[in-house]
């Protein structure tokens, strides 16, 4: 081997520090962008009503974790779920377009794997977006946005998941195991199985041992120590809790904490809602043990109205679960992300749950597709600013019944709405849901120029939705032809008492 002449052995020298040097630059460039990026956890229960949390008015459910994050963060009196009952609006969540504009205005068949259907794999999801841009993605929980294996989480974006793919599970892993043996014995088939369908874990099954909503809190907690391994990569967790949704079913020391509770549906409901307390607390230790509280953004909400008849409340707003009342799809909702949210803030302003894709992807850089088209807006500069994100601009619900369809619409105080046949023989109502969260004062015959101006905006947008892909029922697809649905001719008349 020839000798370096000193001249070449100080040219080189000079490479391999610049080289280390662009090196470890660029490792610090890439902690310094984690370190502006934040990791994202979304809490989502599931038919929860809008005052069954402490921060948002509960006199009688206890949730003293949920509570202190609230307190710490930003809670919001005016959050709209994207549709008042499930699969729509967790579809609309994480494409961040109304369900209706890609034919998901139902839940999914009730057959066996949802009939082979799911939300359009053309839809990308927040998910997706959020693990291009380098993020570590997991969802745990309920899914229920199809089952076969394209609109499965693991390829829908999700690096992990952890939970079942169907609408709703039995909470007592005995009773389930007894019940989905019993069934499996018979031979019955596995469309009829209903909730009993075990839990996966990255399309394996697995056998849950704990109370489900403990087993999903257990997951997070694992999920966090795994994503704080590697620094360089924040997280995306979508943590889906199938509390307080049916079966309703509770431990017996969960409900032991609400004594004065008589009623036994709300005793069994406010042990549900304790359980995911009792599980954010876990996962709140878990990100202070790991380091990683401080740049976590933490947002909780559900997915629609909860059901009185089922131990909620959703007081002092009118409608339930399923409504385009404000009960039906107005969410309790807090933002909280140390030194980046405003403490202690209460904010009225109308945000939807379509906001949060957006905001999502400004937070981590990521780059949406030029394609994919979205229906919310980045609002964190407003939430750190106190101001309307969307001043003058609506907020759409749509809910199809047999033979009308209800429709809502809120523009900054103001809501219209038209419930078919439910409400006063399908004329339009207008309500100043600010001073009248319960809808109780019809200010229409006021205001008509705002009601018509309001509805016209309303319809145009409505023709822009397509038909439904699927019904939950098979049923419901030949009322929709026999009823000529959608009727929006009929939903758009505008008549006023």
């Amino acid at each position: 081997m020839k000798k370096l002449s000193m001249k070449k052995m100080c040219m080189l020298s000079t490479l391999l520090v610049t080289t280390f040097g662009a090196t470890i630059a660029m490792a610090n460039e890439g902690q310094a962008k984690h370190a502006e990026r934040p990791n994202i956890l979304v809490i989502l229960t599931d038919d929860m009503g809008y005052a069954d949390v402490g921060f948002n008015g509960s006199q009688d459910i206890k949730t003293p974790n949920l509570d202190q994050l609230a307190a710490e963060g930003t809670t919001f009196s005016s959050a709209y779920n994207v549709h008042p009952f499930c699969g729509p609006s967790r579809a609309g969540l994480l494409t961040g377009r109304y369900p209706h504009k890609f034919g998901s205005q139902f839940n999914l068949p009730r057959s066996s794997r949802s009939g082979g259907l799911g939300i359009p794999v053309e839809e990308t999801y927040m998910s997706k977006v959020l693990q291009d841009s380098g993020y570590y993605t997991g969802a745990i929980g309920k899914w229920h946005l199809g089952e076969e294996a394209q609109y499965h989480p693991n390829n829908r974006g999700f690096d992990e998941f952890y939970g079942f793919l169907n609408g709703g599970h039995d909470y007592f892993p005995d009773k389930f195991s007894k019940q989905y043996n019993s069934q499996r014995k018979q031979g019955l088939d596995h469309a009829i199985f209903g909730y009993l369908r075990p839990l996966e874990h990255n399309g394996k099954e697995v056998e849950e041992t704990e109370y489900v909503t403990d087993g999903l809190s257990r997951e997070a907690v694992n999920f966090i120590e795994a994503a704080a391994e590697d620094k360089s990569t924040p997280f995306f967790l979508y943590l889906a809790y199938n509390a307080p949704h049916s079966p309703m079913q509770a431990k017996a020391e969960d409900m032991a904490q609400f004594p004065n509770i008589k009623d036994k549906k709300r005793k069994t409901y406010a042990g549900m809602v304790y359980a995911v307390d009792r599980g954010v607390k876990r996962i709140v230790d878990s990100l202070k043990a790991t380091g990683q509280f401080e740049n976590t953004l933490i947002v909780f909400f559900s997915d629609n109205g909860g059901k009185p008849n089922l131990g909620a409340d959703n007081g002092p707003l009118r409608g339930r679960k399923g409504d385009v009342l404000e009960g039906g799809y107005r969410t309790p909702m807090f933002f909280h992300w140390p030194n980046k949210v405003p403490v202690g803030r209460k904010f009225n302003h109308p945000i939807s749950t379509l906001d949060l894709f957006p905001t999502f992807s400004h937070l981590a850089n990521a780059k949406v597709p030029k394609s994919k088209k979205l229906d919310g807006k980045d609002i964190l500069p407003s939430i750190q600013a106190g101001t309307n994100p969307r001043a003058g601009e609506m907020i759409y619900a749509v809910r199809h019944r047999l033979g009308f369809s209800e429709a809502a619409a809120r523009k900054d105080n103001w809501k219209i709405i038209n419930r078919g046949e439910l409400d006063n023989n399908n004329q339009w109502q207008l309500f100043d849901v600010d001073k009248d969260p319960s809808e109780t004062k019809d200010l229409a015959e006021k205001h008509p120029l705002l009601v018509r101006e309001m509805v016209a905006e309303m319809e145009a947008w409505s023709w822009t939705n397509i038909q439904p892909k699927w019904f939950h029922i098979h049923q419901e697809g030949t009322q929709w032809r026999e009823q000529s649905m959608p009727r929006f001719h009929e939903t758009f008349s505008l008549s006023t008492k």
